[in-house]
């Protein structure tokens, strides 16, 4: 696997603020990429259970440790683009977390070259002390945090079960 990271480049023009990004290459091809994010078993053992349909206007659930995770398909273009609203609701009498997080994640997909798949991920629309699921499993890619500042890898998890499995 190729790692890739936008240190490379100061400012990215879609880049997000308050978003955390990764982007690799994986030399799976984008179906199976595509798989493993979109069927639920697959998604499973890389994130958490859930009840993934990937249609826009489809909602589901990400099983969290401590409350579900809802979603909402916001786009879905098969083998190209997958986003999808994340919406964590803190329990009630949680001290640590008060306030919802409401936000976004985009995997982008594309053919390489070699035939495997470039991905990025784009996890944004929260506060930079908020660390999402999507983070802690950075899919064996390099992760930045924030738009404006220097890049600097913060994980580099490698869930490589699910394109095992897809």
């Amino acid at each position: 696997m190729t790692e890739q990271s936008h240190a490379d480049s100061e400012a990215a023009p879609d880049a997000i603020e308050d978003a955390i990004e990764f982007e690799c290459d994986l030399p799976e091809p984008p179906e199976k990429v595509w798989r493993a994010l979109t069927v639920p078993e697959l998604l499973a053992a890389w994130m958490m259970p859930n009840d993934i349909k990937p249609e826009t206007g489809s909602r589901f659930a990400f099983a969290g440790l401590e409350a579900a995770i809802e979603c909402e398909i916001l786009d879905a273009e098969p083998e190209r683009l997958l986003r999808y609203s994340w919406r964590e609701r803190p329990q009630p009498g949680d001290a640590a977390r008060q306030d919802p997080l409401d936000s976004t994640v985009t995997f982008t997909l594309a053919r390489t070259v070699s035939g495997g798949t470039h991905l990025r991920i784009v996890h944004g629309g929260f506060a930079r002390t908020a660390m999402p699921a999507v983070a802690m499993a950075g899919a064996g890619c390099r992760l930045s945090l924030g738009a404006n500042r220097p890049r600097k890898p913060i994980a580099a998890n490698t869930p490589r079960l699910l394109l095992r499995a897809a």
